[in-house]
């Protein structure tokens, strides 16, 4: 018999334990476990808190339909 619980026949007691033993790998696990769930929840509750989403960054720069001054000094000729 090993020392510590298995997780897939005792999950919840093999949970205790690691909690107890190895709490850094455990919270981090947990917190990272959580990154999922709050891409698809935090979205609509800023939605309902009055937080519209953002307008889209434009990829291209608009061209200016006036013409273009020429260019003076600089040593230009």
């Amino acid at each position: 018999m090993s020392a510590y619980p298995r997780f897939f026949s005792q999950p919840f007691r093999y949970l205790r334990w690691a909690a107890i033993e190895k709490p850094a790998i455990f919270y981090s696990i947990v917190i990272g476990s959580a990154g999922p769930v709050l891409i698809v929840t935090v979205p609509p509750i800023r939605t309902r808190l009055g937080d519209p989403r953002r307008p889209e960054i434009p990829l291209t720069y608009p061209i200016p339909t006036s013409p273009r001054k020429p260019l003076d000094g600089y040593d230009d000729e």
